[in-house]
């Protein structure tokens, strides 16, 4: 972070913003706010050059073919990489979590090069996952249930060097690729090093605060006074329910 201002990108909204998680920004940028923390947002659109060095990275939903766009965009700019080798916070979003894996294939079987910095793979599960997602989270930090909308249908198998979000209360999170054996446990997302992604829409930092907080802890550096934001308990507890969770 500078001396006065966090900043907080936003990469590639206009193929990467179909499902208005761009609102995780407005987030990060009103929890630093409220706590006088000065923050800005940074908007790198398609054709521009992502800067690496930014104090927090987000990364929203899109379809097929924004998607495979974006995947090319990522492929061909090292500023992302070069961001998270140094470890600045990353969020990442559906499509983008497919993204960042080593490849995905689409609805129609193309495969699709990916970033490669998320020890991930993705394919077609064989239906599509519509509905609300409820997690316990799994990672240091966090002690609150996830909740999110999913709309995907991508079945997204981890490798050893990464670690799931969360273990699914509800919905269907990661799912199963189409014809791989079942888990025994069904999980939602992906974290390794500093980059966390899941399948949750909502925008998923209105809906859960402590994950924004954790986000900006480590961008900041620092530890973060609780924060009462008015609606957002009753905002939970109506999402959750809704789940089923």
């Amino acid at each position: 972070m500078s001396e006065s201002t966090l900043s907080i990108g936003v990469l590639m909204p206009e193929v990467l913003g179909t499902y208005g998680d761009t609102g995780n920004a407005i987030v990060l940028k009103e929890r630093a706010c409220r706590r006088g923390i000065q923050a800005e947002i940074v908007q790198v659109g398609l054709n521009d050059a992502i800067p690496e060095g930014l104090d927090l990275y987000s990364l929203g939903g899109g379809e097929d073919t924004a998607q495979a766009v974006a995947a090319q965009k990522l492929r061909a700019d090292s500023g992302l990489v070069k961001a998270v080798e140094a470890g600045r916070p990353l969020l990442a979003i559906c499509a983008s979590l497919q993204v960042l894996g080593h490849w995905y294939r689409d609805a129609t079987g193309q495969r699709v090069e990916g970033l490669g910095i998320l020890d991930i793979t993705t394919d077609p599960q064989g239906q599509r996952a519509i509905g609300e997602l409820a997690t316990e989270p799994l990672i240091k930090g966090l002690t609150q249930p996830l909740t999110g909308f999913e709309n995907h249908g991508g079945g997204t198998l981890l490798g050893p060097e990464a670690q799931p979000l969360g273990r699914v209360i509800a919905g269907v999170g990661n799912g199963t690729p189409k014809g791989a054996t079942p888990v025994a446990q069904a999980i939602d997302g992906a974290v390794q090093g500093s980059i966390i992604a899941t399948y949750m829409h909502g925008p998923v930092l209105a809906r859960n605060p402590e994950l924004a907080d954790l986000l900006l802890a480590r961008a900041t550096g620092m530890e973060l006074a609780p924060l009462n934001v008015p609606g957002v308990a009753e905002l939970r507890e109506e999402r959750l329910g809704a789940a089923g969770a």
